[in-house]
């Protein structure tokens, strides 16, 4: 349609005279128009071509207008489409009838052109506003979900629904989650003949693939910090088995570590650490959203990083103490940590065999 005022019209009327006659005034005021000698024929055009007004008989064998009005209005694809009813009846029964069945219009035959005209292009406006509102909302859901998907790549789904319903401070605690960071070995030296776009690459692919294992066991990245990653296991919805999870996670980060190389042959080496304690976890920001962590925990797990060794996965005594049933390990023994002392550290190596 090109103006509210010019549309495809489907003519339908049992009369080849009615329908012509109508037909060639419709296109005169500038209207494309089809041609339905019944009602099924009316059905099935409607069915295949997009219609901008019906203008419809009632009195036509087989299939009447009454019946093709109720088809139309019961299908979710052509309710939508107006129907203006031009018919010999003129008992106000049969214009109620119509009325409530969903016609816009009703008009009697013999029917006045100047009439007709201006209940078409009333029709035909009425339609363009609910075509235009329709096409306003579309986009307006493409807009929503395309923001919930940016915020679910933020937040936790749980954690977005809670802000969405209102809750302007987020802040729980947690008795028993499992976390891990992991970070590159010597990534500033790596990295330094790299140029910008190499250097962001690798991270892209390599974080991308982490964030694929994140979803594949069910945890919940908490941020990137340059080269060093942070997942965890056992929020925002606790569950028994984090400390299962995340050890999963980190035997399958070492083992994709193969498809990252420097400069071609170089491989990627990595320091995975994990701690298990409690936490508390919630978002801060008013402007840009950060879901995180704070507590002993995450810095012991942050420690057992940093001071572990390179293609190694170096654990906690308390997160040794949740796996050592299920998972290898090696004893590193007593080692010094900073702002910790000494500690007791192990090497998962990984599970056992059953």
């Amino acid at each position: 349609m090109t103006t509210p005022n010019q549309g495809h019209i489907l003519v339908v009327d049992d009369n080849r005279l009615n329908r012509m006659k109508l037909a060639h005034s419709l296109e005169q005021q500038g209207h494309t128009v089809a041609l339905a000698e019944d009602g099924q024929q009316a059905l099935e055009m409607v069915r295949a071509q997009s219609f901008d007004l019906v203008l419809l008989d009632i009195i036509m064998p087989e299939m009447d207008g009454y019946q093709v009005l109720e088809h139309m209005k019961r299908d979710t694809a052509l309710r939508d489409v107006p129907v203006i009813v031009i018919s010999a009846l003129d008992e106000i029964k049969s214009v109620v009838k119509c009325i409530e069945m969903g016609a816009e219009e009703y008009l009697t035959k013999p029917f006045d052109p100047v009439l007709l005209r201006a209940r078409i292009g009333a029709s035909l406006e009425r339609k363009q506003l609910r075509d235009q509102e329709q096409a306003y909302l579309e986009q307006l859901q493409i807009e929503r979900e395309r923001s919930e998907r940016l915020l679910l790549n933020i937040l936790p789904q749980p954690i977005a629904d809670r802000l969405k319903e209102g809750e302007s401070i987020i802040a729980d605690s947690f008795d028993e989650v499992t976390v891990l960071f992991a970070d590159i070995v010597g990534f500033t030296p790596l990295s330094a003949p790299m140029s910008p776009k190499t250097l962001v690459f690798l991270l892209n692919g390599l974080f991308s693939t982490f964030d694929q294992l994140a979803e594949k066991h069910g945890l919940e990245k908490i941020k990137t910090m340059g080269d060093a990653y942070m997942v965890v296991g056992g929020l925002p919805t606790p569950r028994s088995d984090h400390a299962e999870a995340v050890a999963e996670m980190a035997l399958d980060i070492q083992s994709t570590l193969d498809q990252f190389k420097i400069d071609g042959d170089k491989p990627l080496r990595m320091r995975i650490g994990m701690h298990t304690g409690p936490v508390v976890a919630g978002v801060i920001g008013t402007i840009k959203f950060s879901y995180d962590l704070w507590g002993d925990t995450v810095t012991t797990a942050s420690r057992m990083e940093s001071h572990g060794l390179g293609d190694r996965i170096q654990v906690s005594e308390a997160t040794y103490n949740c796996l050592r049933d299920a998972y290898l390990f090696e004893k590193r023994g007593t080692i010094q940590v900073k702002g910790k002392g000494e500690m007791t550290t192990y090497f998962l190596i990984g599970k056992k065999r059953r």
